[in-house]
């Protein structure tokens, strides 16, 4: 019996044994897998991985496992400076990043405001209020403002007194610290490709049933007024517009939400059509959005209004109208109907894309030396490059200061993030009732410099006031 007993005991530790190791293995297959799939995607996204760099990414893979299971205790040694989303942006509320040799903690949690290793308090523009912010603000507290949005959204920070309260920027200006310019193109090739390019034979076939311009847009009456434009256009041409404002034309019915803006069908409806209205919500410096960039893709010509300076960023010098070289309406109707029946004026605008050929240097070193990508998984995104330029500068100056320097100063500057009052349309009567920009876009944009002086003010005080103290100093002036 004893003889028994002691077979099933080592029979048992034999099973336990055996049952551990497999659990053991199993978690480090799971691991590697995990790995593995990484570089594999990468490797099909970019061929030209070496073996020497997907072991690289596998260390690095494992790095920050390491770190996201050691964060606490990393945390309590007092090893790494904290970055504190005020606004929470990101919903993470503690994760150790590795940005090069440089690690930061970065987290949502306001509780780390007094924490003797916040260094830095990073904002998102749109969310960017003055019911509570990170006051009083010490010497070594640096604040960072990630904004990419339109001007409509939070009008107060494009004025002086507002956005030099920041340090680090990455906003739509090619002037901040991490210009965020081409945002909404993925990549020169996306549109050098022909994938969705409709011939201008079948174009001109397509007339009959179609206008020879396009209009889609659903975000009625913002500060641009573009909706009075393109109304008064209507009147000298023909537009089809898909879109909720102006709407005289209905998608199919699976493409009518919202979401389907980037389906391959939609796509092919508007790669029909000779002509796209682009124009933006906002006349902002570098404000580029999908307006331009999805027309060019498609192989239609742009209508282009928006960004003054749009032709810096054009792929070639003859790649779009721009709404502001005609005096009015009737005049850029005249000039569309004329290159509508001319096969040879009107193909000079993609002669660009027909050959392949990007001529603009600009545009070109701006996309190769961007440090994130758009939809491509094998690039940081730009939140994650805009929270690493905050913790490498960070780390500079706990450097600078274990040698005895001063730490460095970066401050934003003006043009940063710098939008003009909005303006109506020469040709516009000044007889008209109503409209968004004189009753409400105007006025917005005058309340909010009284806004931006206001809180310059008290957060100049360093101390926390209410929402009651900064209406009250607004509405003073």
């Amino acid at each position: 019996m004893i003889r028994i007993g002691r077979k099933k005991l080592w029979a048992s530790l034999f099973c336990f044994t055996a049952f551990f190791f497999l659990l053991v293995t199993l978690q480090v297959v799971l691991e590697l897998g995990k790995s593995e799939r990484k570089i594999k995607v990468s490797s099909l996204q970019d061929g030209s991985l070496k073996l020497e760099e997907q072991r690289k990414h596998a260390y690095q893979f494992f790095n920050k496992q390491e770190l996201y299971s050691y964060t606490r205790r990393v945390l309590d040694a007092d090893r790494y400076p904290i970055l504190l989303w005020w606004s929470p942006l990101t919903g993470e509320t503690g994760r150790l990043g590795q940005c090069g040799q440089d690690v930061c903690f970065f987290t949502i949690k306001r509780t780390y405001q007094h924490n003797h290793m916040t260094k830095a308090f990073l904002f998102y523009g749109t969310d960017f209020n003055i019911d509570s912010l990170p006051l009083p603000r010490k010497r070594h507290h640096d604040w960072a403002l990630f904004h990419e949005e339109s001007p409509k959204n939070n009008y107060k920070l494009f004025h002086k007194p507002t956005i030099t309260l920041f340090n680090h920027t990455a906003t739509f200006s090619r002037h901040s610290h991490l210009p965020l310019t081409t945002q909404y193109l993925e990549g020169i090739e996306v549109i050098k490709s022909l994938r969705y390019m409709v011939p201008l034979q079948k174009k001109n076939s397509l007339r009959k049933g179609l206008a020879p311009l396009v209009y889609v847009q659903s975000d009625c009456d913002p500060p641009s007024d573009r909706d009075i434009y393109v109304r008064e256009l209507m009147s000298y041409i023909q537009v089809d517009s898909y879109g909720e404002c102006l709407h005289n034309r209905d998608l199919p019915q699976h493409l009518k939400n919202p979401a389907s803006m980037d389906d391959g069908n939609f796509y092919r409806i508007l790669a029909q059509y000779k002509f796209i209205l682009a124009f933006e919500n906002a006349v902002c410096e570098d404000y580029i959005t999908e307006k331009l960039w999805r027309p060019l893709k498609l192989g239609v010509v742009p209508v282009y209004y928006g960004s003054p300076s749009i032709t810096d960023w054009l792929p070639s010098n003859k790649s779009a109208i721009l709404v502001t070289r005609f005096s009015h309406p009737r005049e850029l109707a005249h000039y569309i109907k004329a290159l509508d029946t001319n096969d040879q004026e009107y193909e000079a605008y993609l002669e660009w894309k027909l050959k392949g050929a990007i001529s603009n240097q600009r545009l070109l070193t701006a996309i190769r030396e961007r440090k994130w990508g758009v939809q491509d998984i094998t690039q940081d995104n730009y939140i994650d490059v805009f929270e690493c330029m905050v913790c490498n500068r960070v780390w500079e100056n706990i450097r600078r200061q274990e040698k005895g320097l001063s730490p460095r100063r970066w401050n934003a500057q003006v043009n940063h993030l710098s939008c003009p009052k909005p303006e109506a349309f020469l040709f516009s009567s000044p007889n008209i009732r109503w409209t968004s920009l004189r009753e409400m876009w105007i006025p917005s944009f005058e309340q909010s410099k009284k806004e931006a002086r206001a809180l310059r003010q008290l957060v100049e005080r360093n101390m926390n006031f209410t929402a009651q103290e900064f209406w009250t100093l607004v509405f003073k002036e």
